[in-house]
């Protein structure tokens, strides 16, 4: 998941709530939750009369391609454990993954999860922005309530993941497809338009808007809790907390959010790579739930979370650095 330009908006005054601030977005972008679920911040007017918001979008798809290509490995086999029944640990599915396809083999899938970042970040930005403007009605100058802020970002994230979620089908295919099966993306998507029709590319899209609103409504409510707390208690007597508190509060509200709606996710990931019409309950949320539950047991709704959350590390890191040195070149002012 990029950084965007809500990423860095509103980041203003005390140093170490504006740290919370980023890393909690970075740290959402990250986890997979149905790609980039996370709710946005509001812009200052002046970002969006300036123009500053396209140079966010610009530095945020660059520190995302960046990202992504190089946790790549991880995602592949986050996607290679979740769709793999057998009981097969990390080090026996990576081993696999490079006897079948070479090193190169890791970043299967990663073309197109790069391609997708341009057109999903426009879309859910505009998408958020029109749907904010139908709910504040009159009050124009009023910041959005928490309910609203959530309401808001789960629409826009559900219209832009409606409209790129056929990408979100290929990436699975392509991640895991064997060698020379196909030759490209077009190639992928052609050969799969005519082996399955176009409903395909619409497999797993129901748990995929599901997953919203558990990690949406989880992280908005316990970041909101922490966040109260520590004004309760910090703000009273001048006091700063320490970084290491700050971390777990961010840390905190995202990995609930990714706890609560990570099975969803991985049922999406489960409907997304059946290249055969399965049979009516197989072929469904509900029949992939209870066929997951009988076969690996409730643990196996969690199969592949290790590194998905292995990944977040290093990637928000490369995303600092990176949008760091892309605002710069595009004369984003940082500080």
């Amino acid at each position: 998941m990029s950084l965007e330009l809500e990423d860095f908006a509103g980041v203003t005054g005390d140093v170490f709530e504006d740290f919370l601030i980023i890393f909690r977005r970075c740290l959402a972008k990250y986890l997979d939750i149905g790609e980039d679920m996370n709710v946005p911040d509001d812009f200052t007017q002046s970002e969006l009369q300036t123009g500053k918001w396209w140079r966010h979008l610009m530095a945020g798809g660059i520190a995302g391609a960046v990202s992504r290509t190089c946790t790549a490995p991880l995602d592949r086999l986050k996607v290679f454990l979740q769709v793999n029944p057998t009981r097969e640990n990390m080090s026996k599915c990576l081993a696999k993954m490079i006897s079948e396809g070479g090193i190169t083999g890791l970043w299967r899938g990663n073309g197109i999860n790069v391609i997708k970042i341009a057109p999903e970040s426009a879309l859910k930005f505009a998408a958020y922005e029109q749907v904010k403007r139908l709910i504040k009605g009159e009050r124009k100058n009023q910041p959005l309530e928490i309910h609203e802020r959530f309401i808001a970002g789960a629409m826009a994230g559900a219209i832009s993941q409606t409209v790129i979620y056929p990408l979100e089908v290929l990436k699975t295919r392509l991640a895991l497809r064997k060698t020379g099966q196909y030759s490209g993306i077009m190639d992928a998507a052609k050969k799969i338009y005519v082996r399955e029709g176009l409903k395909c590319f619409y497999k797993g899209y129901i748990p995929n808007i599901l997953g919203i609103v558990p990690y949406a409504g989880i992280d908005l409510a316990v970041y909101e809790t922490l966040k109260k707390k520590y004004i309760s208690r910090y703000q009273a007597n001048n006091e700063q907390p320490g970084i290491l508190l700050l971390l777990a509060c961010g840390s905190a509200s995202c990995t609930l959010g990714q706890v609560c709606s990570y099975p969803l996710a991985l049922v999406r990931t489960r409907l997304q790579a059946q290249e055969k019409a399965a049979k009516v309950s197989e072929g469904t949320m509900r029949g992939v739930f209870r066929d997951i539950v009988q076969r690996e047991g409730v643990r196996g709704l969690y199969r592949g979370i290790t590194p998905n959350f292995i990944k977040v590390i290093p990637a928000v890191s490369i995303s600092y650095v990176v949008y760091e040195y892309a605002s710069r070149s595009l004369g984003v002012n940082m500080t």
